[in-house]
Parts: C-alpha cells; sequence; structure tokens
C-alpha cells in the first residue's frame, strides 16, 4: 500500500463485515466512480464556460468523428449516443436552435432525417474539442504515459468484457 492514504482508503477503514477477497473490488470501484465524478465535474466546468452542455458535446462529438461532411442520420445518431428516439430529437432540437446543426430530409431516402454540423457548429466543435484535449491532458498528466497506457489497457480488457467491443452489450 502506498505510504500516502485518499479518501477511499478512509472509508474503506470504515467499512466492515467485507470478505479481504472484495475489497480490493470495493475499493477499486469506489476509485472509478470517484475518478470519474470528478473528471466530469471538471470538463462540465470547462464546457460552462464555453456555453455548451456535456451532452451538446456528445452529439457535437458524434457528428465531428462521422468526418466530412459531418453528417449522420438520425438512426447513427441514436445507435451512438445510445439514446432513445426521443432523446436524439430533444439534443438535436436544442443544437439546431443554437446553429450548431441542421436536419435535412435524406435525398436517397425521403424516411431518413441526416443530421449535420453547421459550419459555426464545427468551429465550436473543434473549440470544445480542443479545450476538452487540454483538460484531459492537465488532469491524467498527473500519470506518466506508461501508466495511462497500462491503465487503459486494463480498462480496455474490463470494458470488453462486460460490453463486447462494440460496446453494446
Amino acid at each position: 500500500m502506498p505510504a500516502e492514504r485518499d479518501h477511499v482508503d478512509g472509508v474503506m477503514a470504515q467499512i466492515t463485515g467485507v470478505r479481504a477477497v472484495d475489497r480490493v473490488s470495493k475499493a477499486l470501484s469506489f476509485r472509478l466512480l470517484r475518478a470519474a465524478r470528478l473528471l466530469e465535474t471538471e470538463l462540465r466546468r470547462e464546457f460552462d464556460a464555453f456555453g455548451v452542455g456535456l451532452w451538446e458535446v456528445e452529439l457535437l462529438g458524434a457528428l465531428k468523428r462521422a468526418g466530412p461532411p459531418y453528417r449522420l442520420s438520425a438512426g447513427q445518431l441514436l445507435d451512438s449516443m445510445r439514446l432513445t428516439s426521443g432523446g436524439v430529437t430533444k439534443r438535436v432540437a436544442g443544437l439546431e436552435r443554437k446553429g450548431w446543426v441542421r436536419r435535412d430530409i435524406d435525398p436517397g431516402d425521403r424516411r431518413q432525417i441526416l443530421v449535420s454540423l453547421t459550419d459555426e457548429g464545427l468551429a465550436r466543435a473543434q473549440e470544445v474539442f480542443g479545450m476538452k484535449t487540454q483538460t484531459e491532458a492537465r488532469l491524467l498528466g498527473v500519470l506518466s504515459h506508461a501508466e495511462q497506457d497500462r491503465m487503459n489497457d486494463d480498462l480496455r480488457e474490463l470494458l470488453l468484457e462486460w460490453e463486447g467491443p462494440d460496446g453494446r452489450a
């Protein structure tokens, strides 16, 4: 055990009735949840400065990752974001009001709606993702690249087991 104790060590010292073998998993679970919350809180604070919410960043990211022309069908957004169709519709409408996305009818299948980043939306996405990358590097930079690689490998193994290679399990 490291010489310096963290908050989770204090919590674990108060927990009784858990088998020694399960204490490691419990402590790891606490640390993963705590780290995720702290990272998300800091990112939300940074996003607020840009006038963009976490859910908006998720949608902008899905469209940006699609590459030029930065367009996805509503169904593809639904799959990418793992939301209900109503959830995707609400988020798209919010970004459309800001002028960051537009909805068009797919000329190849008039039953489909295509959602595209506008020029303003692409500029906002690039700005926000630049800040996000800097924040992640600042927060996680306390770990060496080797430590980050090792954590990535371990978490990849865990996520593959839990949700499979496509993240849908």
